[in-house]
């Protein structure tokens, strides 16, 4: 194991929580975030607990789901 790999995970953690919060504040279930995202309701639960690190394209899809920039929620998490 090399001395990033915790910080990739740390940032993957922050990730998802960033999406949660920011899921949250908009009153949005999984559920329906994934819809938007065009994305398994499983596959966003699991980017929220960390457990699933999302593509570019996922990050993307997420962010517009959300309205807001990938770029903030890569920032937020890190």
């Amino acid at each position: 194991m090399s001395d990033t790999m915790p910080a990739r995970r740390g940032i993957q953690i922050g990730f998802g929580r960033v999406l949660r919060d920011r899921r949250l504040a908009l009153g949005l279930s999984q559920e329906a975030l994934a819809a938007r995202a065009d994305l398994h309701r499983n596959y966003v639960g699991e980017v929220e607990r960390g457990a699933k690190c999302p593509s570019l394209c996922a990050v993307e899809a997420l962010a517009e789901a959300l309205g807001v920039r990938p770029s903030e929620l890569v920032r937020d998490a890190e």
